[in-house]
């Protein structure tokens, strides 16, 4: 459990202190998060080679796929939206939550692949 709650909050996964990202990010300012090359705290890397996140991205659309489902059956079954409105929540959604994505994304993936070694 303590695993999960550091990779939702970005924390190093070597001294689980550190943080992931310098800057999170603002969607409504056009600001992508700004992720630290090394750990502040115990100057873990957390890119380990050109292209290590690449594979996030497949982690961030599954996310995204997550989240519109989600919306699509709260909306469309339990609230009783019309189909429109559920699309433009769903798009809504998608959009509002790309920079949490994009950050939890990345922090799933590093963790999928650190070893204690």
């Amino acid at each position: 459990m303590a695993n999960v709650i550091d990779v939702l909050k970005c924390k190093c996964p070597n001294c689980k202190k550190g943080k992931m990202y310098s800057e999170l990010g603002n969607l409504l300012l056009f600001r992508a998060p700004k992720m630290n090359a090394i750990c502040n705290e115990c100057s873990f890397k957390f890119e380990k080679e050109p292209g290590f996140f690449f594979g996030a991205m497949f982690v961030s659309y599954a996310l995204v796929a997550v989240e519109m489902i989600a919306s699509v059956v709260l909306f469309k079954f339990i609230l009783d939206f019309s189909y429109i409105s559920v699309v433009f929540v769903a798009i809504t959604t998608a959009i509002l939550l790309s920079t949490i994505n994009f950050r939890i994304s990345r922090s799933i993936w590093i963790y999928m692949f650190y070893s204690n070694d």
